[in-house]
């Protein structure tokens, strides 16, 4: 007697604009997304823990370079993957990450010191660099509004505030260790908290995507 495994029935969901399946492609992309919030998260986290526990040494500045460009990759591969029903905000947000990456190339190779160091003695350089954190709010305001993360609700505003209050010298260095060290954490939750999320939610109503697709043809 022989049996045959038959793969089980996706689960249809009732959408806004009708039904729809998720693939395995859904939720492998889903799960690179999360995988790039936790590379990120945590290159951000040894980086912030070496300078505010270890201080500003050469050693140290020398090492932010490349935990930063880290960063700034695994952040590119969530905007890639993550799920944003308006394309063309899901485009400006690439658009911002490509211009915070293009000038924090252009910045590494140009400066004599590292890079960190540089942008913290020369803050208009935030004006290129800045970009790409704003990137990551537009994660950290998608994830809020649309999952009402506590964590998140804190990180919007608060990554504008350290970027803009250093920018026009309003922080002093002790405030500004404690909002980088709270960044850190914040951080390090969401994406932690991601990764323990279903699914399904972070893929969305597949049916709002094809009726937006349907829209634009």
């Amino acid at each position: 007697m022989t049996t045959s495994l038959q793969p089980p029935e996706p689960v249809v969901y009732q959408g806004q604009f009708g039904e729809f399946t998720i693939t395995e492609s859904d939720r492998i992309g889903v799960v690179i997304y999360r995988a790039g919030l936790v590379v990120a998260a945590l290159s951000f986290a040894i980086a912030s823990n070496l300078i505010l526990l270890r201080g500003a040494s050469p050693s140290i500045l020398n090492v932010l370079t490349p935990l930063y460009g880290l960063f700034c990759l695994a952040l590119g591969v969530s905007l890639v993957t993550i799920h944003i029903y308006l394309a063309p905000l899901h485009r400006l947000l690439q658009i911002f990450w490509g211009i915070g990456c293009i000038s924090a190339i252009v910045l590494a190779f140009s400066s004599n010191e590292p890079l960190a160091l540089y942008i913290y003695n020369h803050p208009i350089s935030l004006f290129g660099i800045g970009f790409t954190f704003a990137a990551l709010t537009g994660i950290y305001f998608k994830e809020a509004f649309c999952f009402n993360r506590l964590e998140t609700k804190f990180l919007t505003p608060l990554v504008p505030m350290l970027l803009l209050g250093h920018l026009v010298g309003f922080w002093s260095t002790d405030w500004e260790m404690i909002l980088l060290g709270l960044w850190a954490v914040l951080f390090m939750v969401f994406a932690l908290r991601k990764v323990l999320q279903p699914i399904p939610p972070d893929i969305g109503d597949k049916s709002v995507f094809e009726y937006l697709k349907k829209k634009r043809v």
